[in-house]
């Protein structure tokens, strides 16, 4: 008999937390901005965002996700683009040392 333990799970497992996330309720305009968009009007986007992504039940799959995957753009697991390089740049400094 072949011996299946070894062979990934299927790929819909992986990836099912995506459809918990709070954020699909939402235009994804909310959650990437727009090009040149700066100061005020940026952080208030951002800000409202980040309300969504604190209630959600997922929030830390999407978190991890988007850190694994280095995430360039958008809000993602309630954390915005500079803070999750930050969090890169800090583990990356962790194991360099």
């Amino acid at each position: 008999m072949t011996d299946i333990s070894r062979l990934p799970g299927p790929q819909s497992d992986k990836w099912e937390w995506q459809l918990l996330g709070a954020c699909r309720a939402h235009d994804t305009d909310l959650f990437f901005h727009p090009e040149g968009e700066r100061g005020p009007n940026r952080s208030n986007r951002e800000a409202s965002a980040k309300a969504i992504c604190a209630g959600c039940p997922v929030i830390v799959e999407c978190r991890e996700a988007a850190l694994a995957a280095h995430e360039p753009y958008g809000v993602w697991g309630g954390l915005s683009e500079h803070e999750r390089e930050t969090i890169l740049a800090r583990r990356e400094h962790a194991t360099a040392s």
